[in-house]
């Protein structure tokens, strides 16, 4: 039973997991305005970062509605807090959540990346509204009260989180696939690519050898019909030497 329940532990629910963690960044968020560098470094470097710090507004606790100068003054008080000097009992850590802080900044000062995660965070809004209308309907068709637990407001925001969370998760790893995939194309053209030049250097070697060698090829074919000619010739000589016998004429009585 032991083993079992370790077991069930290590591999948690994806639902749990992420009930779990909204929880704790919805406690984080309420305390937002007293937070000290410590707990800032937790949340950025809390079980599950590599995933949660895929969304770039919640890196940076921010709005996706909210302005530029908003932004930039979040970006700064937030760095100011976990940058590494400030952390000198902890660097390694405070550097490692400077460096999200700094990498979900940048990526919403590029108009392009920031566009694909108000993208991604509105979608996840809509799937869950669908979810919801779908729920409705069906309690509708079958006469009930169309209550739904969405329609607590921090439900709904718990659901969106979930949501917005799972399709961040399923973007990376796509493009880590899509990654992995261009490295392993760009890895046998590479080799197709040595194959070639190795291929075409032992055609050139060949070629420059067979150059090389082709004076004495003709020389030894030379001297090969030099000595068949004249062995022909001997043979010629000594044949006109011979002389043929003569004929003793007989005489008549």
């Amino acid at each position: 039973m032991a083993a079992a329940g370790g077991e069930s532990s290590a591999k948690p629910d994806s639902d749990e997991l992420f009930q779990t963690f909204y929880s704790e960044v919805k406690q984080i968020e309420k305390r937002d305005s007293v937070l000290t560098s410590k707990q800032q470094i937790d949340r950025l470097l809390r079980p599950g970062a590599s995933y949660f710090n895929l969304n770039p507004f919640e890196v940076l606790q921010i709005d996706p509605d909210a302005t530029d100068d908003a932004l930039k003054k979040r970006f700064r008080a937030l760095s100011i807090l976990v940058h590494p000097d400030k952390n000198q009992d902890d660097p390694d850590r405070a550097q490692q959540a400077f460096e999200a802080v700094d990498k979900a900044y940048k990526q919403l000062l590029d108009p392009e990346q920031k566009k694909r995660a108000v993208d991604v965070i509105q979608a996840g809004r809509e799937y869950i509204e669908h979810m919801v209308s779908e729920k409705k309907k069906k309690l509708k068709k079958e006469g009930k009260d169309q209550t739904v637990e969405e329609d607590d407001p921090e439900v709904f925001r718990q659901a969106v989180y979930k949501q917005t969370m799972k399709l961040f998760a399923e973007l990376e790893i796509k493009r880590k696939e899509r990654e992995a995939k261009d490295m392993h194309e760009r890895k046998r053209a590479r080799e197709e690519e040595i194959e070639a030049a190795e291929k075409a250097k032992r055609e050139r070697e060949w070629q420059k050898n067979f150059e090389e060698t082709r004076d004495g090829r003709v020389d030894s074919w030379r001297n090969f019909q030099a000595k068949g000619k004249s062995k022909s010739k001997s043979k010629g000589e000594k044949r006109s030497f011979l002389k043929p016998p003569k004929v003793k004429m007989e005489q008549r009585e």
